[in-house]
């Protein structure tokens, strides 16, 4: 089936020489990459869904507007990403009755791998890469709101972000600890930091959102950054990506480092804006467009050390647990800042091994 394939569906024809298992992350999605011969390009990436119909709902919680998902999202978001000029895989073929996709092979070096092949040298060359990325995402993106793009129709609401804030409870607490239960004084504080900060979340503007933009989605592809495992795409705070990237769970950043990309952030995204523009994101104001940074920063964190349990848990999957410690690491710090989130920090550090 896949000779028939490379020969009369994609745009041009190709041979198969072999078939080569990728390893995967951490969805249901599998992955080969097809070596080619007689082709214009030397292999494609096969993506291969677990369920053609299935996978068209988010592998990740999304926010409570009903929508008729008619198109895979993967496919849905490409479609605007790439028009827009950003580097997303060319999809070469859709085989929807199968579920597999045909994808441009971008390579096997991730931004999190080359760091920590390259160390220093691969920080400085591709961060500001990625943030000058994330800036025309946040930039183009936002001429699609009133396209077909499923990401316009979801968003970071305030049900969404207690969600998530209830799914580290769920796993990055109770889990942990065999489902003993918090004290109810504690517990009563926590919910309402918690809720304290999805609500200040909840009503910045929003942009187009990856939602998942960090080293393990970005592919070092040449001079150029490949951007992945989009298809959960949302609309949330301009900090929300920026958090993914620079308190990523898998790379440590050096402080002056993260002070220099937020500049670097903000300063091309004020290039493009009108001040009106700028004023609305809070690129005016250094402090506040931190202290919103730093805020998302704790919530993005808290949701992904309560994912990395629930993989291993749920999906019997552990490779991430080694990277709870730095991602609640993170939080512990974000939350010492700020006077108003003391009573937070306070009532969750007995239920956290690595605050004490």
């Amino acid at each position: 089936m896949l000779g028939t394939t490379l020969r009369t569906r994609l745009p041009f024809r190709a041979g198969l020489v072999n078939v080569v298992p990728l390893c995967g992350d951490a969805s249901n999605r599998r992955y080969y990459r097809l070596e080619l011969k007689d082709a214009p390009i030397p292999s494609l990436i096969l993506m291969q869904l677990a369920d053609p119909e299935g996978v068209k709902i988010s592998e990740e919680a999304v926010s409570g507007a009903a929508t008729d998902i008619r198109e895979l999202p993967f496919v849905n978001i490409l479609r605007p990403l790439a028009r827009s000029g950003i580097p997303v895989p060319a999809l070469h073929y859709y085989d929807e009755a199968a579920g597999l996709l045909y994808l441009e092979d971008f390579g096997d070096l991730t931004l999190f791998h080359a760091c920590s092949r390259d160390g220093e040298s691969a920080v400085r060359k591709y961060y500001p890469l990625a943030i000058d990325t994330l800036v025309l995402i946040h930039l183009r993106l936002a001429a699609c709101s009133t396209d077909d793009c499923q990401a316009f129709s979801r968003s970071f609401d305030e049900p969404l972000l207690m969600w998530e804030f209830e799914h580290f409870l769920e796993y990055g607490i109770w889990t942990r600890r065999d489902r003993k239960p918090m004290r109810a004084d504690d517990e009563k504080v926590i919910r309402k930091g918690f809720s304290f900060i999805a609500e200040w979340l909840a009503g910045q503007p929003r942009v187009f959102t990856h939602r998942d933009y960090h080293s393990r989605n970005l592919m070092v592809d040449g001079d150029r950054l490949g951007v992945i495992d989009f298809q959960d795409a949302l609309l949330g705070p301009a900090t929300y990506d920026l958090a993914s990237l620079l308190r990523d769970s898998y790379v440590a950043l050096d402080e002056a480092f993260v002070d220099e990309m937020i500049d670097r952030y903000v300063t091309g995204m004020r290039a493009e804006l009108d001040y009106d523009g700028q004023e609305r994101l809070l690129l005016t104001d250094r402090a506040a467009f931190r202290r919103l940074f730093d805020f998302t920063s704790i919530q993005r964190n808290l949701k992904a050390a309560g994912r990395f349990v629930y993989i291993d848990r749920v999906k019997g999957n552990p490779k991430f647990l080694a990277d709870i410690p730095r991602t609640l690491g993170y939080v512990r710090r974000n939350l010492e800042k700020y006077p108003e989130l003391q009573p937070l920090l306070l009532h969750l550090s007995p239920y956290i091994p690595e605050w004490r």
